[in-house]
């Protein structure tokens, strides 16, 4: 292993421990053509009836992105000993509820956002309508794709299509969606602004390691320190969010920059400031990293994508 600080403002760092073999760029690159190839084949054809329904979801689904969650899902069950294969169905699922949760909150009705990935929202495109279904399809194509994951001897189908479930249910991701939008023009206390991000990012993200675990029939001491780097990565994933949001352009995001500050949202800058926020994503991925301690070599690709994910850009 060798030790290098990545270039960039120095305020953001601590040193940053790397494979001389791991390319992370790379890695997710080839992790997103992997999956890609998979949902083309998963999801409806665009000529299928009705074609404006399967072209709405294939806009938003291949419209790009990191592909964070579903490159997690593969990392975590070659960490368990697994194959990424058996794991795909799961990366495809979580890729197509996250990508359901972005139509719907670009909608006017609640962050009313023009700009995704880089291009229109799939409701400018298509109708707001059109736009609520297509998330709507996204969201129960998810739990078909699930039924294709092979039960292990730990885990059942069951199981992993409830661990899913919950992940992007009432609790997690949609109570997160909701708290988000009551806390718009309020003063927030740490605790509660901890509580969104919480629920509407960092629980998909445990929920994506965790699958790809559960795919390896993962023991489960590895399942709980998964859930453990899952929930800090989230959380600073989502704070590094905020800090881009005021500190890059629309350009670089590929989404509408400073709309945090017009929404009135509460973010961590807003609360903390910017040199507090970033101290707290700094904490939060180290404590990530020691959570990986028990997959020694093992974790390097989960170890190289927490520190690509704090030193983002975008």
């Amino acid at each position: 292993m060798e030790v290098k600080k990545l270039a960039g403002n120095p305020a953001y760092y601590r040193p940053y421990y790397i494979d001389k073999r791991m390319d992370i760029s790379s890695y997710l690159n080839r992790c997103s053509s992997k999956i890609d190839a998979a949902l083309g084949l998963y999801l409806p054809k665009p000529s299928s009836k009705p074609k404006t329904l399967h072209k709405a979801m294939r806009y938003s689904i291949f419209a790009g992105g990191k592909r964070l969650r579903p490159a997690l899902t593969l990392a975590a069950a070659v960490a368990c000993g697994g194959k990424e294969d058996d794991a795909l169905p799961s990366a495809c699922a979580v890729e197509c509820v996250h990508t359901y949760s972005l139509i719907h909150d670009d909608l006017p009705c609640m962050d009313n956002d023009d700009l995704r990935r880089g291009r229109p929202t799939n409701h400018k495109v298509f109708g707001e309508g059109v736009a609520v279904l297509a998330g709507d399809a996204l969201l129960t194509s998810a739990f078909e794709i699930m039924t294709k994951v092979k039960p292990v001897a730990k885990y059942t189908m069951g199981m992993m299509i409830a661990e899913l479930a919950s992940a992007a249910g009432s609790r997690w991701l949609v109570g997160g969606q909701v708290a988000d939008m009551e806390g718009e023009g309020r003063r927030l206390t740490p605790a509660e602004l901890q509580y969104i991000h919480r629920s509407k990012t960092a629980a998909l993200l445990a929920a994506s390691l965790r699958l790809g675990a559960m795919s390896a029939n993962a023991s489960e001491t590895k399942l709980k320190a998964l859930s453990v780097f899952g929930q800090s990565v989230g959380l600073a994933f989502q704070i590094i969010d905020d800090i881009l949001d005021v500190t890059q352009s629309t350009e670089k995001l590929g989404k509408s920059a400073g709309k945090d500050v017009t929404s009135k949202k509460a973010t961590y800058p807003a609360i903390f400031g910017l040199s507090k926020s970033r101290s707290e994503a700094r904490r939060l991925t180290l404590k990530a990293r020691k959570a990986l301690s028990v997959f020694g070599s093992k974790g390097t690709t989960l170890l190289a994508m927490a520190d690509f994910l704090l030193v983002r850009e975008y």
